[in-house]
């Protein structure tokens, strides 16, 4: 078993995850930038042939997903060494690739969004360049195991975005004010 990474009472490594059409690059991305951290979209660690099959409207398997979370587990463990402030999006359908994508490193924040079907898939068919088949959603939304309260803060994505960057900062606030 690996040693446990502490993430340090400073440190503030995120992954907001979610179903496609959910916001989680958006919100990532505007939170990585109110934190003044750097941000990852969990689709620059798919390989080619995950894109492919997600363009074709083919369901990942568990053994398509197994390279892309070993790489985002590594890319979290590496900020974790680094000590620096991250924030990573990724959809982390299921718990058990949620407990692979935090693996040894203490005191990852995730953050769910979720909301009805009918917001996701409006969403995700106003979606343009994106290589993801919006026939996918029902999948994912299959798939998902949504986390417990112990988990994950859980944000409703019919709030506006910087509703929801300030809910996840003032959790984060909370957080770091604990581990004082």
């Amino acid at each position: 078993m690996l040693p446990l990474l502490a993430t340090g009472a400073e440190q503030m490594i995120v992954v907001v995850m979610g179903v496609s059409g959910s916001g989680k690059t958006t919100i990532g991305e505007r939170l990585a930038a109110r934190l003044e951290c750097g941000f990852s979209d969990a689709d620059q660690y798919h390989g080619a042939s995950n894109k492919a099959k997600m363009a074709q409207g083919i369901a990942l398997t568990d053994a398509d997903r197994e390279p892309w979370l070993a790489a985002m587990h590594a890319a979290i463990v590496e900020r974790a060494r680094q000590g620096a402030d991250h924030v990573f999006a990724c959809s982390a359908l299921k718990r058990r690739y949620r407990d692979q994508l935090c693996g040894n490193v203490a005191d990852v924040m995730m953050v769910f969004l979720h909301g009805p079907a009918e917001v996701l898939a409006k969403r995700v068919a106003s979606r343009r360049g994106h290589f993801f088949d919006p026939a996918l959603l029902n999948d994912q939304l299959a798939v998902l195991e949504p986390p417990t309260a112990d988990e994950a803060l859980a944000v409703d994505i019919r709030l506006t975005p910087d509703e929801i960057v300030e809910r996840i900062v003032q959790a984060l606030e909370a957080r770091k004010a604990e581990n004082k």
